[in-house]
């Protein structure tokens, strides 16, 4: 795909960007590489490669588990002020 000049406008115009006519020429020229390496890329072939996990790596990770917490009565004997099992905290201005 080729870019034009009005292209670059138009995208111009939406994204609400000034572009000098000093630079129209560049910036369009600019653009047609960006399209046209991205249309290189879309056209590779990867069908037969499996990108997902070049490396052989497994999650190291431990599984999660449950485990049982303190009882909120416990945790709240420390609060300086409570209310229906919850903290009170006072409102910042």
């Amino acid at each position: 795909m080729k870019v034009t000049n009005q292209d670059v406008l138009q995208m111009a115009r939406l994204s609400k960007l000034y572009i000098d006519e000093s630079e129209l020429d560049e910036l369009t020229e600019a653009m047609s590489q960006i399209i046209s390496f991205a249309d290189t890329i879309n056209a590779a072939a990867s069908d037969n490669c499996d990108f997902d996990n070049i490396n052989q790596l497994s999650n190291v990770l431990r599984e999660d588990t449950v485990i049982p917490s303190y009882p909120r009565e416990e945790i709240l004997s420390n609060a300086e002020s409570q209310d229906d099992g919850y903290f009170l905290v006072k409102k910042r201005s």
